[in-house]
């Protein structure tokens, strides 16, 4: 077929002339095609997915109820640009009620639609090209494609399990800190479950007034903590002289899909992201923001979804124990990530993470996402479907049957 005219069109940021004719496959198409393989080929074996990353269960019925009601009136019509005042109220209220920290909701807030989207903007308000963004990994890649899409660089600092998945900011060149403008972190951590305590923020804050830069920490997952009381970055002090914490409504309070979320923090960074926003969407439908509002202010909604997935994690670490993983509760998310194998003995040899995982979807029906940027490992989610706590139980007893006969190589 003889490529279109406009191929040669195409911006640098998105592959420019080459797009579209590359052959490489990102590995969430590999773990589709693979479940689809399994599925054909073992019919009566049900898959057991853990690669979801998402949550399984709808919004609270109440939030649910306020937006039926929401939808229907008339004063919810039209544009909510950069979020409605009540949901600027509640989220600062929130952020009082969980962490002990004090927003001033009409100029320290703003609505975004869903975590992804802030992440995607931010880089926009401080990159030029030339400008490095520092970023951890593995992690959500957003911020560091819209620092490329501007003709930024992206520093990677790698999370391993030997430093409680924290970044090592020491290890960072002269000539990148210079250029570096943010440092974006993401804590509680996707996907290796790390936390980061007050005195590594302490060292975050005083590392950012050093070398000038911006910190914009996603607590996508800050909810989902384990062991502890969650803490926000904003809770330490001095945080909001140097940067913003970006909120979702998903993950801790099941409102995935609904994409509804907040950037908090100092004022003039939390102005100039409004202001790129206001130039990209026009803001949530009201009736959304307005069940957000009712979210919020129900403490019992993200108490019961921790609950739910301490429950389903601790069950699955007990499982992968027996089976020889060195599986370990994590402090946070919905994530277990854990080493993966090297072989089986007498059999299989895995060179990477995603060896492993293409094995375990396309010969047990078990499904995994692999990372391989900072040692190979496997994520489990326990955002499986389960309706009950014996259909849970049911899940890890195929689980171990499926892997009892693999001798694992470590």
């Amino acid at each position: 077929m003889t490529d279109p005219y406009f191929q040669t069109l195409f911006a640098d940021r998105i592959g420019g002339a080459q797009y579209g004719q590359g052959t490489a496959i990102y590995k969430f198409e590999k773990i589709k095609r693979a479940k689809r393989a399994a599925i054909k080929d073992f019919p009566g074996r049900p898959l057991l997915d853990f690669g979801i990353g998402e949550n399984d269960q709808m919004a609270n019925p109440s939030v649910r109820q306020v937006l039926a009601e929401e939808a229907g009136k008339l004063e919810n019509r039209g544009y909510a640009d950069n979020g409605i005042q009540q949901y600027k109220d509640a989220a600062a209220a929130w952020m009082k009620r969980s962490f002990g920290v004090t927003l001033d909701p009409a100029t320290e807030v703003n609505h975004c639609i869903g975590s992804k989207t802030a992440l995607a903007m931010l880089p926009a308000v401080f990159i030029n090209p030339g400008d490095i963004t520092l970023m951890t990994v593995p992690g959500y890649p957003i911020a560091g494609t819209h620092t490329r899409y501007y003709g930024g660089a992206v520093f990677s600092l790698p999370l391993r399990a030997e430093n409680s998945f924290l970044p090592d900011l020491d290890i960072i060149p002269g000539d990148i800190l210079r250029r570096a403008k943010m440092l974006v972190l993401n804590y509680p951590n996707s996907p290796t479950g790390g936390l980061a305590d007050e005195t590594f923020f302490r060292k975050v804050i005083d590392f950012a007034h050093r070398h000038e830069l911006v910190v914009v920490n996603d607590a996508a997952h800050v909810m989902l903590t384990y062991g502890r009381k969650p803490l926000s970055f904003l809770a330490v002090q001095g945080a909001r002289e140097v940067g913003v914490e970006v909120h979702s409504m998903s993950k801790g309070f099941d409102m995935i899909g609904w994409r509804l979320g907040f950037v908090a923090g100092n004022e003039r960074i939390v102005r100039a992201f409004a202001d790129v926003k206001d130039n990209c969407d026009s803001g949530q439908f009201m009736a959304i923001q307005k069940a957000g509002v009712a979210a919020l202010a129900d403490d019992s909604i993200p108490q019961r979804v921790r609950a739910r997935y301490e429950r389903r994690l601790n069950k699955l670490v007990a499982t992968l124990r027996e089976l020889g993983f060195d599986a370990h509760m994590p402090g946070g998310t919905y994530f277990l990530y854990t080493k993966a194998p090297r072989g089986i003995d007498g059999g299989q040899i895995f060179k990477t993470a995603e060896d492993v995982s293409q094995f375990l979807i396309r010969e047990r029906s078990i499904c995994t996402v692999p990372w391989d940027d900072a040692g190979a490992c496997l994520r489990f989610s326990v955002t499986y479907q389960a309706p009950t706590e014996a259909d849970e139980n049911a899940l890890m007893a195929a689980l171990k049957q499926r892997l009892a006969g693999d001798r694992f190589v470590w």
